[in-house]
């Protein structure tokens, strides 16, 4: 279990809370604004907010971190639309970011879903860390059935993430597990953790065997291995990410 104590660890120390800082550049042209921070991590989403007195706020847009000098503290965030609260009962402002405005990310990151190949694995890693509450698969699986989609794909996580407030991700494979931003699918973490795996489940493990099926379109179909799928995913969403490519590469090897 020493592999898990690490990862735990890892957790604790990085995950506790929410970051924020105050915006100090803003270009509306490449909706990009910069911030002034000790330590962050590329992929971190969140979302900017504009305070107009002490009591009254709005959440203007989401942010993605796209990268962070750690010479200078300065990390550039890409603007992009805030939905989760959409509503056409609502009244929406159309105002814009500007600086000064408040920026906060990792919220959510208390709590997280993990993509488990098997229960076995699943119960070892979320029953050893309880600073994470857990959301359990079951639940994504509902959402999967209502999108028709026996397959995950990223518009899957959009939505439990943004619903269930859910603002990591982990996914297990071939004695990693990675740790994602559960919005921008960015990898923020690799952990070993070293567990026998003696089955597979899919598309992950979850206690419900079926998952409703739409006729056509992405995820329809079944999935059909588990590895090749969310490895694939993983590098879609990390295309620079050599690390990932390389364990990739290496479980292709050991098939042979």
């Amino acid at each position: 279990m020493k592999y898990i104590f690490v990862f735990v660890l890892f957790i604790s120390s990085a995950f506790g809370s929410t970051l924020s800082s105050t915006i100090v550049s803003v270009d509306h042209d490449d909706e990009i604004v910069t911030i002034k921070i000790d330590k962050i991590d590329v992929g971190m989403s969140g979302f900017v907010i504009r305070e107009f007195d002490k009591e009254h706020s709005s959440i203007l847009n989401a942010v993605v971190v796209e990268s962070f000098d750690k010479q200078s503290g300065v990390a550039t965030l890409k603007l992009s639309e805030y939905k989760d609260l959409e509503s056409s009962a609502l009244p929406r402002g159309e105002w814009k970011v500007k600086v000064g405005d408040k920026v906060v990310l990792a919220f959510g990151y208390s709590r997280a879903l993990l993509i488990a190949p098997n229960a076995d694995i699943y119960n070892k890693i979320t029953k050893n860390t309880k600073t994470i509450q857990w959301i359990h698969p079951d639940i994504f699986v509902s959402v999967l059935s209502k999108n028709s989609h026996p397959t995950p794909v990223e518009e899957d996580f959009e939505q439990i993430s943004s619903s269930l407030n859910v603002g990591l991700l982990f996914v297990y494979l071939n004695k990693k597990l990675y740790t994602l931003d559960a919005r921008s699918l960015k990898v923020l973490n690799i952990s070993d953790i070293s567990l026998e795996q003696k089955s597979v489940k899919l598309p992950f493990y979850s206690r419900i065997d079926e998952i409703d099926a739409a006729w056509f379109g992405e995820g329809s179909d079944k999935l059909e291995a588990y590895e090749p799928y969310y490895y694939e995913l993983l590098i879609e969403h990390n295309p620079n990410m050599q690390e990932l490519k390389d364990a990739y590469k290496k479980f292709e090897q050991d098939k042979e």
